[in-house]
């Protein structure tokens, strides 16, 4: 039923504040999950990191990369320059304000993304660098070529068209960011992870790999439950609660909350299949992995999909997770701690670009299965170009930041401070003193009673695993 305008744009604008509040929430799940995959004497750089991606990356978006988004729209389409109060309204209307937090939040999860490829190894000081770079400039243009109306946009007035969406003919379609916020960071992680080099071990003489198991898959999993809890907003707070004629969304909200589930549970089940065939056992942590993965996949997708359309999605998502690790790391001797790009880059890809043949809506008409409702071939083309040009845009841009912050810091810690580890060697601290001896620096400490690389001695007062004492 209608309502009136001021009491719907209330409701849309409490909404969209729950929702900020809600994916704010997905940053605790991306500490627990890179901590777990990471070993015990590095797990403080990893929340050190996720804690300068928030802190750091609002302030970067609020002072350049929200209005610099704007900017990037206007110079990749028809529209007139922006008055300066709309490039940076936020600085003092309340109207701004909303809008800016959600686009905060938004930012801050494609910068995390980046951390757990380059986990273990890189020099915090240029880490900075490059978050700050993502909030403040390599995220803010994908959003301005896409959601702010930019190269790939269509408008509502066709002089306003984004230059390559008026070629072609249709506008790119990403609802909730799998190419603009996830691919962009799983493509910047592996970039980043390539520029800084394998961790040390990481590689056997042979050029073969070798693996290193992160210390806690209980963190790992516990990460990933509240990365899916706090998808629900990714997703489904993407979409107002009444559009512009005050009308209810209930049908489109119904629809993004089950693709989102849909999809979630099809890549779980798809990873876990696939880690038993590979693997020879379902591995919880690839089964955690193909959840995201297929989170990922209908990120951009669940609005304009069919419900079948979204748990494809996310099973295929799944289903590749492993294998696109495994080319990863082993093809391509990249070391990506976290399989960002696997998780991220290749399903924001696929989800994204097979959106077409999956819609169900044709200028308001529901056609179940009709593989061109999104407007035929030229959609299909739309989508394939996008993701191409978003995927150019975050390996160039993240390649200039890695670059930039080599130059000021270097990328990579010394091998003395790899070796002990990034907590002491970069910060100082341990996060767990019982594994690596005590607090650094304190005299007198006999030693760790537990290996930080996994661990070999129980801290019990029984006999190690090696059959030693535990003296």
């Amino acid at each position: 039923m209608p309502v009136g305008g001021e009491v719907a744009s209330g409701v849309n604008t409490v909404w969209a504040l729950v929702v900020a509040f809600l994916i704010f929430f997905m940053q605790p799940g991306f500490a627990l999950l890179e901590s777990g995959q990471v070993r015990a004497k590095n797990v403080g750089n990893v929340l050190m990191k996720n804690m300068t991606d928030w802190t750091l990356g609002i302030l970067s978006y609020f002072i350049i990369g929200f209005g610099f988004s704007v900017l990037i729209a206007t110079l990749t389409s028809g529209q007139a320059i922006t008055p300066m109060d709309s490039l940076f309204g936020h600085f003092g209307g309340a109207s701004g304000w909303v809008g800016w937090l959600v686009g905060a939040v938004f930012a801050m999860t494609a910068a995390t993304i980046v951390s757990g490829a380059v986990a273990e190894r890189m020099n915090f000081k240029a880490y900075v660098f490059v978050a700050a770079a993502m909030t403040a400039v390599i995220y803010p243009v994908a959003t301005g070529i896409t959601w702010d109306g930019g190269l790939l946009a269509l408008a509502d007035n066709p002089a306003n068209n984004g230059f390559i969406a008026d070629i072609i003919g249709v506008g790119y379609q990403d609802f909730a960011g799998a190419t603009v916020v996830h691919m962009l960071g799983g493509l910047a992680g592996l970039v980043g992870a390539y520029m800084v080099g394998p961790r040390k071990g990481r590689y056997d003489e042979n050029g073969n790999s070798r693996p290193i198991p992160g210390h806690s898959m209980l963190l790992a999993v516990l990460g990933t439950l509240f990365l899916a809890f706090g998808w629900y907003g990714f997703n489904v707070g993407t979409s107002g609660i009444y559009d512009g004629a005050n009308a209810f969304l209930g049908a489109q909200l119904g629809r993004v909350a089950l693709n989102t589930t849909l999809g979630m549970a099809g890549g779980a089940l798809a990873a876990m299949l696939v880690s038993t065939t590979w693997q020879g056992k379902p591995d919880p942590l690839w089964t955690a992995n193909g959840l995201l993965a297929g989170l990922v996949a209908v990120t951009g997708a669940v609005p304009h999909v069919t419900w079948w359309g979204g748990l494809i999605l996310g099973s295929l998502a799944g289903a590749l997770v492993l294998p696109t690790f495994r080319w990863t790391v082993d093809t391509l001797k990249i070391d990506d701690v976290c399989g960002v790009f696997a998780v991220h880059g290749m399903a924001g890809a696929v989800g994204t670009a097979l959106i077409p043949l999956f819609a169900y809506e044709s200028g308001g008409t529901m056609i179940l299965g009709d593989p061109w409702a999104f407007g035929g071939i030229d959609a299909l083309g739309m989508q394939i170009v996008g993701v191409i040009v978003i995927g150019i845009w975050a390996v160039v841009g993240s390649a200039i930041a890695f670059g930039i912050a080599d130059l000021l810091f270097g990328l990579r810690v010394t091998d003395e401070e790899e070796e002990v580890g990034l907590d002491e060697g970069e910060h100082g601290v341990t996060v767990y003193p019982e594994f690596v001896g005590g607090e650094p620096g304190t005299p007198g400490t006999s030693g760790p009673t537990v290996t930080p690389d996994g661990g070999e001695l129980r801290t019990d007062g029984g006999r190690s695993l090696n059959g030693g004492d535990n003296e």
